[in-house]
């Protein structure tokens, strides 16, 4: 029965139409980040970056460098929906995607780790093998089918982002909308729509849509008789997202995954009108399918496991931050923090508070006050500073305090911690971070 379900051979007009799109969203997405100076606002303006805790080797080229990094990017983009040089092309771009993404994380975006899952599984997968420049150069590789486990492990990916989105959804904040107000409000400028944008009534479409939307529309675009429907909404639902939030390739990226969910014959004659179609839906069992189903199921019980791994650690992960990232807990709260940075010499005890914006760009001083990792490695850049200067100090965060959601601002660091000192804790929590509001209501 599995083996019917993952080794069927179908048509791969699905795969090869999506790497179509992939690559020329990639390439928009690599030469856009330049245009639109996201580049050097990034990663050439600061001096530094705060990179994933452990990626400290991972730092932006000097110069102009980084442009040439997204111009080559881009370029490869362009490779992948050409279908020229694939492999190369694929797994040179996915290298380099994760290599960025692992260096900065002050424009932190859900959508760009989906983009090196989706890059990682593109790796693996047959895309060239059809309306490609490599089918030009070499005919032989040619073909018109694709196992079926091949858009499975797409959709269950899918599925995997979108229910984790609405459950995390489930929350005080989203319910009474709370958080919803305050994402609209900064839409308040946008002309004609921005101040529909403020109404009430809006707001519960946006909050009830939400959760619905990224709840049922996996199973509603596998279901014959709701697929139209459910792409028309699947349209709206991104258009909007596109137009309100401005979040890059992700809304077009999540239209392109739409063409899994149709036959492959409405596919093909959409797109492929002269592409013999694939009939023959026999099973072929590949000789490494002990090793597909070793590596695709512990991939994916990774995948299962990284976004609940924050129910394993103390304290809510709202307030902590810590198991945030990658699990797919998108547009649920808004951090504002304050703090002094306290430098304490240990030899002759002087005390210097500095002055962030000597060493932060504007948009690293609006993250630094509320997210602990950032906190805890800027103590660690200025402990590395100092000492370079053969200078041993202390790093203390003064009146540390965070408001979640617009609720007033409460204690956040232990400024009797020498941050310069303590070891960042990758899987537990950290205890020089203050409990959260509930946590001291209910030790």
């Amino acid at each position: 029965m599995l083996n019917r379900f993952l080794f069927s051979k179908i048509d791969n007009s699905q795969l090869i139409i999506f790497r179509i799109f992939f690559g020329i969203l990639v390439s928009l997405e690599c030469y856009g980040a330049i245009l639109t100076g996201w580049v050097r606002r990034t990663l050439i303006e600061p001096k530094f970056t705060f990179n994933f805790i452990g990626f400290d080797w991972l730092q932006p080229l000097p110069g102009f460098g980084m442009y040439y990094y997204f111009f080559v990017m881009g370029t490869l983009g362009i490779l992948i929906a050409l279908g020229y040089k694939y492999r190369f092309a694929i797994i040179s771009f996915s290298l380099m995607w994760t290599g960025v993404y692992l260096m900065q994380k002050t424009s932190y975006n859900n959508h760009y780790y989906l983009l090196i899952l989706i890059s990682l599984i593109m790796c693996f997968l047959p895309a060239q093998k059809s309306h490609s420049l490599d089918v030009k150069n070499n005919p032989t590789i040619k073909s018109d089918s694709m196992f079926a486990y091949v858009k499975w492990i797409i959709i269950f990916q899918l599925l995997i982002v979108y229910t984790y989105a609405s459950i995390a959804k489930l929350y005080g904040d989203w319910f009474d909308l709370g958080i919803i107000r305050i994402l609209m409000l900064s839409k308040a400028g946008y002309p004609i729509i921005g101040g529909l944008l403020q109404e009430p009534i809006i707001h519960r479409i946006i909050g009830i849509s939400g959760i619905l939307f990224d709840l049922l529309i996996v199973p509603a675009l596998l279901w014959k008789p709701t697929r139209k429907i459910a792409f028309f909404a699947s349209i709206f639902f991104h258009l909007f997202n596109s137009i309100i939030f401005q979040i890059g390739i992700f809304p077009y990226l999540s239209l392109a995954f739409t063409v899994f969910f149709f036959e492959p014959k409405t596919i093909r004659h959409i797109f492929f009108k002269k592409k013999k179609p694939f009939l023959l839906q026999n099973v072929e069992i590949p000789s490494y399918k002990n090793i597909l189903y070793i590596l695709g199921g512990m991939y994916f019980l990774i995948q299962l496991t990284l976004p609940i791994r924050h129910h394993f650690i103390k304290d809510d992960v709202l307030w902590t931050e810590e198991g945030h990232r990658l699990s797919w807990r998108m547009m649920l709260r808004s951090r504002t923090g304050k703090l002094k940075f306290q430098v304490v010499n240990t030899e002759n005890g002087e005390t210097t508070i500095i002055k962030t914006k000597e060493y932060l760009s504007r948009k690293q001083r609006r993250r630094i006050a509320g997210y602990p990792d950032f906190i805890w490695q800027f103590a660690q850049r200025l402990k590395k500073e100092y000492a370079e200067k053969g200078q041993y100090i202390e790093v203390y965060a003064k009146n540390s305090k965070v408001s979640i959601n617009g609720k007033p601002y409460r204690p956040f660091i232990d400024p009797k911690v020498d941050l310069a000192s303590v070891k960042w804790n990758y899987f537990w929590h950290n205890e020089w971070i203050f409990p959260s509001p509930t946590e001291e209501k209910n030790p």
